[in-house]
Formats: structure tokens, C-alpha cells, sequence
């Protein structure tokens, strides 16, 4: 079983009533996840206690620059942000960036659907 973890408690209700359905990761993530899988939507640290917050399958899995990113792929992911210069300052937070991610930068936005169980 694979999982799409996020760091942020912040997220917990969101992925429990359905409001975020999709997460934008840096690079290529082809390799790790693909269409239809079913993997756990989980929360917590990079080495520490995750709690599972639900299961998902995933509909579909693209990687574009992040300025092909729409404003829609980003409220799906964050439904508190709007705009490409949100998403980029949000990212830096997340993967600890000294260097700002810019609109050249490779992402994977991967779209999901929780399933309820």
C-alpha cells in the first residue's frame, strides 16, 4: 500500500470533507504514483507517527511546469490559495527552499478521490 502523506495537520479536515483532492509535489513522481491506485491519505512527520485520515484512488497523475499549473489544480490543493506566487512561497515552506521555487520548476499534480469505507 502506498500513501500520500502531508506534513501539515492544517490538512486533516480539508482531505476528511472532500475539500482538498488534489496535492502538487517538486519533480517527476511518475514512478511513484500512477492512475487508479489506491493509496491511504495520511498526516504527520517525515519519520515520525502518521495518522490515516482516509482512503483515495487516484485519478489522474500529470507533471507540467508550474506555470501551467491552473488556478483550479491550485485550490484543489490548497483551498486557501489562488494564485501561482501563493503556491510557489507555499511549496518553499514545505520543502524548506532557501531558493524560491520558480514557474520553471517541474511539478506533479496528482488529482484524488477518497474512498469511503
Amino acid at each position: 500500500m502506498f500513501a500520500l502523506n502531508f506534513y501539515s495537520t492544517v490538512f486533516t479536515e480539508q482531505l476528511r470533507d472532500g475539500r482538498k483532492t488534489a496535492t502538487i509535489r517538486l519533480g517527476d513522481k511518475r514512478d511513484k504514483y500512477e492512475t487508479g491506485q489506491v493509496v491511504w491519505l495520511t498526516v504527520g512527520r517525515r519519520f515520525g507517527t502518521r495518522k490515516k485520515v482516509a482512503a483515495a484512488i487516484i485519478d489522474a497523475v500529470e507533471v507540467k511546469a508550474l506555470r501551467d499549473v491552473t488556478p483550479r489544480e491550485i485550490q484543489r490543493d490548497n483551498p486557501e490559495l489562488r494564485r501561482h506566487e501563493e503556491l510557489i512561497e507555499f511549496l518553499s515552506n514545505i520543502y524548506g527552499r532557501e531558493r524560491l521555487i520558480g514557474l520553471d520548476d517541474t511539478v506533479t499534480v496528482i488529482h484524488f478521490s477518497r474512498v469511503e469505507e
